[in-house]
């Protein structure tokens, strides 16, 4: 499937690929982009259904996500490149590092996890939008996204990802649910073999410090940053802080191979 997509940055850097959340497009990563787009070809895409991607007519797993960027991949003539992806994103980050590990330089995954369980409510929550389409959510799911203070203090950022999420068409989200129902590499993530930074939101509910941990503990070598006071969007509600860490990572192996 040919995913939507945007490429910022310099020809001739290093690639790097950014996968957005569920519920969200290619947008999100706008507090980083600037930063990032100096050192790296930066791309971005959006999910099934999602922001300038057409609904998936099979039915949507982590897995065929990650075959849709490995195909974006071929596509951009992008043999090898680092990714970062947080939540459904990251969930996608693994897949790609588990089911074509030559193409992958460095990983990060944040605010993510290898399940996401219970499985029930993923398929409550795709008959929902199907129903009533994503407005109906958006409260509860801004409630997740967000600390409370962060919330009432920065009403702009938030309601920009509100309108993101609104904007969802009802089928690719509610698909992309169904991936995350299937979704469960616990026994896997173990065979990752990319330099790996998991970064987690210290107040995330929806995948707490715990999911990162479990990653961080399962992944040979792998680092794990906590972030204060911020919650599943690590990115938008601490954003110089998870830039930080992004590019530290992204440096310090890039420093290591060039030895």
């Amino acid at each position: 499937m040919k995913l939507g997509y945007r490429i910022d940055g310099p020809e001739g850097r290093p690639p790097l690929v950014l996968a957005a959340s569920l519920g969200t497009t290619l947008e999100l990563w706008d507090p980083q982009l600037s930063t990032l787009a100096e050192d790296f070809q930066v791309v971005r895409f959006d999910h099934p259904g999602h922001g300038r991607s057409p609904i998936r007519d099979a039915p949507v797993t982590v897995e065929s996500l990650a075959d849709d960027v490995v195909e974006l991949l071929d596509t951009l003539e992008f043999e090898r490149v680092s990714f970062c992806g947080l939540s459904l994103g990251g969930m996608v980050g693994m897949a790609l590092a588990l089911r074509a590990a030559e193409r992958l330089d460095r990983l990060v995954l944040c605010c993510t996890a290898a399940y996401l369980g219970p499985v029930e409510g993923w398929h409550e929550r795709a008959g929902i939008v199907r129903a009533r389409g994503t407005s109906a959510i958006a409260n509860a799911v801004l409630g997740r996204w967000f600390t409370e203070r962060f919330r009432a203090e920065h009403p702009d950022p938030v309601a920009h990802c509100r309108q993101m999420l609104e904007g969802i068409r009802p089928e690719g989200y509610a698909a992309c649910c169904e991936a995350i129902a299937r979704w469960d590499a616990r026994s896997e993530v173990g065979a990752i073999q990319a330099p790996t930074l998991v970064i987690s939101g210290a107040d995330d509910v929806a995948t707490p410090p715990t999911d990162g941990a479990f990653l961080a503990g399962s992944i040979r070598g792998a680092d794990l940053t906590i972030l204060s006071d911020c919650a599943h969007l690590a990115n938008v509600e601490q954003p110089a802080l998870f830039t930080q860490a992004l590019l530290g990572h992204l440096q310090i192996h890039a420093a290591t191979e060039a030895k």
